[in-house]
């Protein structure tokens, strides 16, 4: 028998939920690019509370990912695509631990 969840672990699934049917729903209408257009939209939204609640090095953690993301694509254009392809698998790695359920 399992137990009832907690109301964070309730939380925690409703949000989890959220997220996938507005991927879901971004997927629908535009594509892989509504896709990135929806993380872009949360990433600034959560970027704007975290620097209302203080914590304004978020804006420099997503400087250094946004300038990594760069230029793994610069080395990849350029012929190297070890950097990207190593970004992709680690990404891909933290987001099946820490990441909402798909």
């Amino acid at each position: 028998m399992t137990r009832p969840l907690t109301s964070a672990e309730r939380s925690v699934l409703g949000r989890n939920n959220w997220l996938q049917e507005e991927e879901r729903k971004a997927i629908e209408s535009r594509g892989e690019r509504g896709r990135m257009e929806f993380w872009l939209r949360l990433t600034r939204s959560r970027m704007a509370k975290d620097i209302k609640a203080g914590r304004g090095d978020v804006v420099a953690g997503f400087t250094l990912v946004c300038r990594l993301f760069t230029l793994s694509m610069d080395k990849r254009s350029e012929g190297d695509a070890r950097l990207w392809n190593a970004l992709m698998q680690y990404a891909q790695q933290v987001l099946e631990q820490h990441g909402p359920r798909h």
